[in-house]
């Protein structure tokens, strides 16, 4: 699964993203995004409604 943006990118090559996730989940995400256009920040959707 790739990231869907660059702040959650971020977040995951980050220390306490690779303790959080692992080193294989992390690097598997980054080549599934690797080459692609990511927005800053993904708008929160409205549940419930």
């Amino acid at each position: 699964m790739p990231w869907k943006s660059k702040k959650q990118m971020a977040w995951g090559n980050s220390k306490s993203g690779r303790e959080s996730m692992g080193e294989k989940k992390v690097s598997e995400f980054n080549k599934a995004t690797k080459g692609k256009k990511l927005p800053k920040k993904i708008k929160k959707t409205k549940k419930g409604k």
